[in-house]
C-alpha cells in the first residue's frame, strides 16, 4: 500500500511538471489549486514585459500539430503513434494583457526564446474552461485560438461551451468552425449533436459542415447517418454533401450507396460525386464497380466520367478493362 501511494504521489508530481521539452524559457513554476481565475490574473499583472503563461489539462485524443517547420522547411521531429491525453495551453502575454492564445501538445518541442514562462499547476479542466471561455467571446482578437483550445478539453464543460457558440444566433464563421471542432472522438454527446444539426439545423452549410465532421468517426452508426442522407434526404445539396463524406470509407454497404445514387438520383452533380467516390475508395475497392458502370450504363454522361476515372487509375483491374476495349 505504502508503495503503490508513493508511486501514485511520484505520478503525479511528473504530470504537474512544465513539458520535458519546454527549452529557452525563465520558468517559474506556481499552484492554482486555489483557483485559476486568481493565479492567471496574478500571473497577468506580474508581467510587465513579454512573457507566457502556461499550464496542461486531459485532453481529447486528438493529434494536436507541432511546429516543425523553420525557415519553410519540415524539420526532423518527435513522431508519436498515438494522440497524447493532455494539451498544453498557453497565453502570450505583455504589458498586462494577453495578446495570444496557443495549444500545443505536451510532445512537441516549445522554445519560448529565452522569455519568462510562468507554468501553472494544478488546474481544473473546468476552470480552465471557464477562462478561456471568457476569451471566446472576445471574437476579434482571441476567439479561433481559445474555441480551438476548449474544443480540445476532454471535460463536459468543453461540451456545454462549445453548444452555446453553436446556437443559431451566432456568426455562421463562429457556428462552421465550432462544428469542425466536434470531432466524434469527443465521445457520445458530440455524436448526438452533429447527428441533430445534419438533420435539423436551418443553415445548409452548417449541415454540410455536420455531415462532413461525422464522416472522420469510424463508428457503424455514423457511416449509416451518412448513408441516409446519401440516398434519401430532400435537398440536393445535402444528397451531394453526404456523398462527398462517404468516400473516406469502404465495405459493401458503402459501394451500395454510391451505386444506388448513380442509378436513381435525379440530380447530376451528385451522381458526379458518387462516380468520383468510387475512384477515391482505399485500395482501389471501387474499380470493379467503376468497370461495370463503363461496361453497362445507357447514359452517355456517366459512361464517360467512369471511362476517364479508370484511365487515369494505375491499377491493373482499369488497364485490363481498357485492354479488352481496343481489342474489339
Amino acid at each position: 500500500m505504502k508503495t503503490a501511494l508513493c508511486l501514485l504521489v511520484a505520478a503525479l508530481s511528473l504530470t504537474a511538471q512544465p513539458p520535458k521539452l519546454l527549452v529557452n524559457a525563465q520558468v517559474d513554476t506556481r499552484s492554482a489549486a486555489a483557483g485559476l481565475d486568481a493565479a492567471f490574473k496574478a500571473a497577468v499583472a506580474a508581467q510587465p514585459q513579454p512573457a507566457w503563461i502556461a499550464y496542461s489539462v486531459p485532453s481529447v485524443r486528438v493529434f494536436i500539430g507541432c511546429d516543425y517547420v523553420r525557415d519553410g522547411w519540415n524539420q526532423p521531429g518527435v513522431i508519436h503513434l498515438e494522440p497524447p491525453d493532455h494539451a498544453v495551453i498557453l497565453f502570450r502575454v505583455d504589458r498586462g494583457t494577453v495578446e495570444r492564445i496557443r495549444t500545443l501538445s505536451p510532445d512537441c518541442e516549445i522554445d519560448a526564446g529565452n522569455i519568462p514562462v510562468r507554468w501553472l499547476n494544478d488546474v481544473k479542466p473546468a476552470e480552465s474552461v471557464a477562462l478561456l471561455n471568457g476569451f471566446a467571446t472576445l471574437r476579434e482578437s482571441y476567439q479561433d485560438g481559445a474555441m480551438h483550445a476548449i474544443s480540445l478539453h476532454a471535460d463536459p464543460a468543453a461540451d456545454q461551451a462549445l453548444q452555446r457558440f453553436l446556437a443559431v444566433d451566432q456568426p455562421e464563421s463562429v457556428r462552421l468552425r465550432v462544428v469542425s471542432w466536434l470531432s466524434p472522438s469527443r465521445g457520445r454527446n458530440s455524436f448526438d449533436i452533429l447527428k441533430n444539426l445534419a438533420a435539423n439545423d436551418p443553415n445548409e452549410r452548417v449541415r454540410e459542415r455536420a455531415i462532413s465532421t461525422l464522416s472522420s468517426s469510424k463508428d457503424e452508426a455514423a457511416v449509416d447517418l451518412i448513408i441516409s442522407y446519401a440516398e434519401k434526404d430532400p435537398n440536393a445539396r445535402m444528397r451531394a454533401a453526404a456523398v462527398g463524406a462517404l468516400n473516406r470509407h469502404s465495405g459493401a454497404k458503402v459501394l451500395n450507396a454510391f451505386k444506388y445514387v448513380i442509378d436513381n438520383d435525379p440530380d447530376s452533380n451528385t451522381r458526379r460525386r458518387a462516380i468520383s467516390g468510387l475512384h477515391q475508395m482505399p485500395d482501389g475497392e471501387g474499380i470493379p464497380l467503376l468497370i461495370q458502370l463503363a461496361k453497362t450504363t445507357k447514359d452517355n454522361e456517366v459512361r464517360k466520367q467512369t471511362m476517364s476515372l479508370l484511365g487515369q487509375s494505375h491499377d491493373g483491374r482499369a488497364q485490363a478493362f481498357f485492354e479488352e476495349v481496343l481489342k474489339k
